[in-house]
């Protein structure tokens, strides 16, 4: 049997990706070309566009166009005179297309490793150190870094290291302080946090491994100097230029570790990130993305995190996710798109609304007085055999709902109406029955949909 031939059409930011999924498509029952046309965005992409810049497509048995390309495909089906289909939305769902399976990333792997810090680790106890030391592992943290503060006594030091390292952790010891840098390092720790130009002696009388630094942000050759005293001394290290916060000196000193990496292209960097996160009052999970994808860029090696702040309380996780998902990115060649949902806190990666012709269609055959809530374009849809109504403000139905004597039915009801709001307004996803999704933010159980949900309260006996 002769193999159909398949003409896929995309724009250049997809290509690889396109390319890489074709061929991991097993036992292919067709042959297949791509053809590029000269747009960035294959989803901008129009028939009447495909039309004009396709170019010849003899010998094709079908064309397969993106899926988010606009326009009528049976007028570009009679221009090119061969079938014409539209692909699925996203890439990854293409092997569907063809019998396979949509394409999943590997999110296990990973190249950054996360030093995480107990910013306030001299005024607490040693058993609760260990305690928030075990929830920053669970979350994704390699290192346990403990951070010592200024002017104030850490009698506990040594203790709390050993207890750490009795429990496996590694450690490091963040000071600016000559005996508590020594003292952490004989007692166990692996890191040291950090030495410079002024204080490089310190080298001689510790064992661990030395986070170097510049004597200050605009002293780079002391940087530097560090790096090749370690190095003609065979000393490992981890060099950190030093981030710096927005409006004082970002840029600058991003410029600084893509200068470091260019002049050692081997070495191992660190970013602490926490000068961003902890210094800028917005959500934590997009200027994580975009730091882990600068730390890729640059193949950083180690992130320093913080979680001081209440806006910075899940840093940690967010840190974890973003790094698996840029390793999976850059291992592809594709952008960090539709890898993993996980940094979608306020707004989901579709919104897949419903239209009012559906929704009608589905009121239409509704039989029975349970209230079904739909989002749609136009807001939130309420119906049931009696009636529909559409709104945005859910005290706005108070007047169509019929529940009275029926107590948790108008709890239920209160409930789910907040959640369709709430949804509506961010652009998020909504089901009836189903937790709006946080991404990792969240923690939420296994949704087995091969099994019933255990019944909720407001449909008990209310307990007297």
């Amino acid at each position: 049997m002769t193999k159909s031939h398949i003409l896929f059409v995309t724009g250049k930011l997809a290509e690889n990706n396109l390319s890489k999924i074709l061929e991991d498509i097993k036992e292919k029952e067709f042959t297949y070309e791509i053809r590029c046309i000269n747009i960035n965005v294959a989803a901008l992409m129009t028939t009447e566009l495909i039309s004009k810049k396709l170019g010849p497509i003899n010998g094709f048995d079908k064309v397969i166009i993106p899926g988010k390309a606009r326009g009528d495909i049976k007028d570009l089906q009679k221009n090119l005179g061969v079938l014409v289909e539209r692909g699925p939305e996203e890439l990854k769902d293409l092997p569907a297309l063809f019998g396979g399976e949509s394409l999943k990333y590997d999110l296990t792997q990973y190249e950054v490793h996360i030093f995480a810090e107990i910013t306030d680790a001299p005024i607490l106890d040693v058993e609760s150190i260990v305690n928030i030391a075990r929830e920053y592992q669970r979350n994704g943290a390699e290192v346990i870094d403990i951070g010592c503060l200024p002017n104030h006594n850490f009698p506990h030091l040594v203790e709390t290291i050993q207890e750490l390292k009795h429990n496996k952790f590694y450690v490091s010891i963040d000071s600016h302080n000559r005996e508590e840098i020594i003292k952490g390092s004989n007692a166990g720790a692996d890191y040291v946090l950090s030495l410079k130009k002024d204080n490089f002696d310190i080298l001689d009388s510790i064992d661990s491994t030395p986070v170097i630094i510049p004597n200050s942000t605009d002293d780079f050759d002391s940087l530097i100097w560090c790096i090749e005293q370690c190095q003609n001394n065979k000393k490992n290290f981890i060099a950190d230029p030093i981030l710096d916060p927005l409006n004082f000196g970002f840029t600058e000193s991003l410029m600084r570790y893509h200068k470091l990496r260019q002049m050692y292209p081997k070495i191992n960097i660190m970013m602490g990130t926490g000068n961003i996160t902890e210094l800028t009052h917005a959500d934590t999970s997009g200027i994580t993305a975009i730091l882990m994808g600068i730390i890729t860029e640059l193949k950083i090696n180690h992130i320093l995190t913080a979680q001081v702040s209440n806006h910075c309380r899940t840093v940690i996780k967010e840190t974890d996710v973003a790094r698996r998902i840029m390793y999976a990115a850059a291992k592809n060649n594709v952008t960090p798109k539709h890898i993993n949902n996980a940094l979608l806190i306020n707004h989901d990666a579709e919104n897949n609304k419903v239209t009012s012709e559906e929704i009608d269609e589905l009121y239409k055959k509704v039989k029975d007085k349970n209230y079904r809530i739909i989002l749609s374009k136009d807001g939130i849809n309420l119906f049931n055999k009696s009636g529909k109504i559409i709104a945005n403000d859910p005290y706005d139905f108070f007047d169509f709902i019929d529940v009275e004597g029926d107590i948790g039915h108008a709890y239920y009801l209160g409930i789910e109406l907040a959640k369709a709001q709430i949804a509506h307004q961010l652009g998020k996803e909504y089901e009836q029955d189903e937790e709006l999704e946080w991404g990792c933010l969240v923690n939420r159980e296994y949704d087995d949909k091969m099994e019933f949900k255990e019944t909720r309260s407001t449909y008990k006996k209310k307990n007297k």
